[in-house]
């Protein structure tokens, strides 16, 4: 049975704009994207939205739907009562292009500045080996479809513009956590994230968590270990010892 529905969809570009309301028909089964691609066809074919696989895996139709960052194609119109008023709006975070399509651009960004796995310089390819315990602590790291849902609501990045040029944010400290974890990676991360990619900025409200899609425990298996790791090294008198002690060793071989 359909029905006829509310709607209030941000309409306009980086020079302004406003909600704008609509009314639409509603079916069974239908999810917020169905609903965008009808006001598309029907009544608004100069709105703007990305998508693009409509199933849960491209990461291409984010936004805020009643003020929380979802998907728009997982997001199912049965979550809402018939008479209630559903509101999409832009992902607050990065600048608006038009309508519900925003510039992303600081995530490639912040992307790039990570560097790439680096293996032993004398292991060559083919002989790469790992233990099957040491995949499966990154693996799910690796189920991220770059929705940058993450991204979004982190309040490190979205209430502090100023934050953008030091902190890579929670998707990209994931990234950085899942190399540090790998057993053939070479690089300092431990410092990386501290100094490069402003781990300390993160205070672990667990908000990247709790809208991603993938159900990936970004909080509690990438950057709540990698803070751990990073204050171990830094601070802990210990570590510092075995690393003097390291690095004489090696400096008098």
């Amino acid at each position: 049975m359909g029905y006829k529905g509310k709607f209030k969809v941000w309409r306009g570009d980086a020079s302004g704009g406003d909600l704008k309301d609509f009314e639409v028909e509603i079916n069974e089964g239908e999810v917020v994207l169905d609903i965008i691609h009808r006001l598309q066809a029907t009544q608004a074919p100069d709105m703007a939205c990305r998508w693009n696989c409509k199933a849960g895996k491209c990461g291409s139709c984010s936004a805020e739907i009643n003020g929380k960052p979802r998907l728009m194609c997982m997001t199912r119109m049965s979550t809402f009562e018939q008479d209630e008023t559903v509101t999409v709006t832009p992902l607050r975070t990065f600048p608006v292009i038009k309508d519900l399509v925003t510039d992303v651009g600081f995530n490639y960004a912040k992307a790039r500045e990570v560097k790439s796995f680096t293996p032993p310089k004398d292991l060559k390819p083919g002989e790469y080996r790992m233990q099957q315990i040491d995949v499966e602590r990154s693996q799910e790291f690796r189920k991220c479809i770059e929705c940058y849902l993450c991204q979004n609501t982190c309040h490190a990045v979205r209430d502090h513009e100023e934050n953008k040029e030091s902190f890579a944010g929670p998707r990209y400290l994931m990234r950085v956590a899942e190399l540090d974890m790998h057993p053939l990676d070479t690089a300092d991360r431990k410092k990386a994230a501290q100094e490069e990619h402003g781990l300390g900025f993160c205070n672990i409200t667990k908000c990247c968590t709790e809208v991603c899609p993938e159900h990936i425990h970004i909080t509690d298996n990438a950057l709540i270990p990698l803070k751990e790791r990073v204050v171990d090294k830094k601070y802990d008198p210990l570590v510092w010892l075995g690393s003097k002690i390291r690095r004489r060793t090696s400096s008098d071989a």
